[in-house]
């Protein structure tokens, strides 16, 4: 379900403000950007990770195909949001097929959702040992809700494209984050994604995964609070938002309200940390990477660190894919890097990835 091999796929990156496309050449042992471009969205067309009007999404997709000239048409997309639920699970030492076989029922015991409304998928993350010493094996079970599945690949059809690669947004960043960062022996590494609509957070634990959770909170926040607070509208509120002046506005006004909403953000991380000590013997987070649009906001990277008692850096999703600059703006690419995170995760994947 999750995972689908052909040669050339697209990553596309469906997020509420905007769509993300990105593709990738396999070149010697890494890869090169051979395409790479960013469609806004008008607001509301997505709410938490829900499609209120499919048409105009679509004729963003196809905008988007249209301008990045793309012929191939088989794509990666991801989901995120109160629709997926990522656990993992310790079972008794089992095969593969064995597993495949009984993960419905494994699942019933840990998804809130009734389990014929959900597609599950697995995978193994190796083994372990039980209280008195039987061979147990770790597993990361993942289930999206049947409905969610099909409004997304829906939309991708529409627009013309076989959506042969569905993932998770938390994982397509840990995808980004192998190719350009790699593991620390002994390290716990913290990937938050700050979407407009939802933040992904992902727990890496020796570069495997450890923990996920999606929370329902992200850059809309910031603009409907300083929409509410200052008296402005949408439009100027953004503006406020990205440190852009506007008419009557003080910046420091501003900017107290987005420490106020950044605070809020804060809160959940740290929320979602005491929720992974208490199921990993009380481990200690010892850096976060953060990408997505909202982390590009100014002043976000130093305010988390200061919050959190954790270091906070920015992600680069292209520090170690090779960048033409007669096919790319250097400048343009490392301004606008971190939003594109989950679609650089999805350009990498392949049918059949485990």
């Amino acid at each position: 379900m999750f995972f689908g091999k052909p040669k050339d796929i697209i990553g596309l990156d469906i997020g509420s403000s905007s769509i993300k496309l990105v593709k990738l050449k396999e070149s010697g042992k890494g890869y090169q950007l051979e395409r790479f471009g960013i469609q806004p969205l008008a607001t509301e067309l997505i709410v938490d990770g829900t499609i209120m009007d499919a048409g105009m999404v679509v004729d963003a997709i196809k905008a988007l195909l249209s301008e990045q000239k793309i012929k191939i048409k088989t794509a990666a997309i991801s989901v995120s949001g109160n629709a997926v639920i990522v656990k993992k699970i310790t079972l008794p030492a089992m095969s593969e097929d064995e597993l495949a076989e009984s993960i419905k029922w494994e699942a019933e015991q840990y998804i809130p959702f009734d389990i014929n409304d959900v597609n599950v998928d697995f995978q193994i993350l190796g083994s372990a040992q039980g209280a008195e010493g039987q061979p147990q094996i770790n597993v990361v079970l993942v289930a999206v809700k049947k409905d969610k599945l099909n409004d997304y690949t829906a939309l991708v059809t529409e627009a013309g494209l076989d959506p042969l690669v569905v993932d998770i947004d938390a994982f397509a960043i840990e995808n980004m984050y192998s190719i350009n960062y790699g593991a620390t022996p002994g390290e716990i590494t913290a990937l938050i994604n700050i979407g407009a609509g939802i933040m992904n957070i992902n727990i890496l634990k020796d570069g495997t995964f450890a923990f996920a959770r999606d929370i329902s909170i992200g850059g809309n926040r910031y603009t409907e609070t300083i929409q509410k607070e200052l008296g402005l509208s949408y439009e100027e509120a953004e503006k406020a938002k990205k440190s852009e002046a506007v008419e009557g506005v003080q910046a420091n006004e501003v900017q107290r309200i987005m420490n106020t909403v950044s605070a809020e953000l804060a809160s959940e991380i740290t929320r979602s940390f005491d929720f992974f000590r208490t199921t990993s013997a009380h481990e200690n987070i010892d850096k976060i990477l953060i990408s997505g649009g909202s982390a590009m906001l100014n002043g976000i990277a130093p305010f988390l660190t200061d919050k959190l008692g954790i270091g906070v850096e920015l992600a680069n999703p292209f520090k170690n894919i090779k960048i033409n600059p007669k096919d790319f703006d250097p400048e343009y690419i490392q301004h606008v890097a971190p939003i594109a995170g989950v679609a650089v995760g999805l350009a990498m994947r392949r049918v059949g990835d485990r």
